[in-house]
């Protein structure tokens, strides 16, 4: 059986989960701290949650740029602005994500919670069948001794 990991597993975890990411900010220990009960699957899923959030804002500014293109192109502008429509594309086309930061984490957090609760009852009855019949008690091996 292995068990939820500690407050200074939950921060290196996060930290290598997170390590290819574009980050801003981040306080590793906070988050290990307010990711108590937190299994690594857990962990896993909040970081993918909160990476998520910089990808959505991204997406809202597109469809923000693109109706108001629509509703440029709606009202027939003038030959004189083409060529600033002409900048504005080249500026559209250069697409920069944000940085991952710790609202992004809190925000996620909220929408993804622990699988289960470490003290709750389901852990203490895995814990007494572990004691009474995994590696941690009847079962260990014995070490056999050879005679000559």
């Amino acid at each position: 059986m292995v068990g939820l990991p500690s407050v200074e597993n939950r921060e290196m975890i996060l930290k290598t989960l997170l390590s290819k990411e574009k980050v801003e900010n981040l306080d590793f220990k906070e988050l290990a701290t307010m990711t108590e009960g937190y299994s690594g699957s857990d962990l896993k899923n909040l970081c993918v949650t909160a990476a998520y959030r910089p990808v959505m804002k991204l997406i809202q500014q597109e469809r923000q740029k693109d109706m108001e293109k629509k509703k440029r192109e709606a009202q027939g502008k003038s030959t004189e602005d083409a060529s600033e429509t002409k900048e504005e594309e080249k500026e559209d086309r250069e697409i920069t994500l944000r940085a991952l930061n710790m609202e992004d984490m809190r925000q996620a957090k909220n929408q993804v919670a622990a699988s289960f609760a470490s003290e709750g009852s389901v852990m203490s009855e895995l814990k007494q069948w572990n004691d009474l019949y995994g590696e941690g008690g009847s079962r260990k091996k014995q070490q056999l001794t050879y005679f000559l």
